[in-house]
């Protein structure tokens, strides 16, 4: 599937995959452009459910960086349903 969005041009900014069943998995996708993810999916056949909403966000690495996130979030009573981050070991997380 991953294949099949690059091959039509869809640039992804975040995805995750969770399985779901012994042969079935659920992907949160979230694209640059919507547009071409909804032409991929109509092309290729599988069922786009959503939109789903996301903060995607990205900086500096420091210990404590995504709390502060959350903090702030919480701070204006957005609750975060689920979460997951990741490091690149240069300094700069997402």
């Amino acid at each position: 599937m991953l294949s099949q969005l690059a091959q039509a041009g869809v640039n992804l900014l975040a995805f995750s995959a969770i399985p779901t069943g012994t042969d079935q998995t659920q992907l949160m996708i979230f694209p640059e452009d919507e547009t071409l993810l909804v032409c991929a999916a109509e092309d290729s056949g599988p069922t786009l459910a959503g939109p789903q909403h996301a903060f995607l966000c990205h900086g500096d690495d420091k210990q404590g960086a995504l709390a502060e996130f959350h903090r702030l979030l919480c701070n204006v009573d957005i609750n975060v349903y689920a979460s997951s981050g990741v490091s690149d070991n240069r300094g700069r997380f997402g």
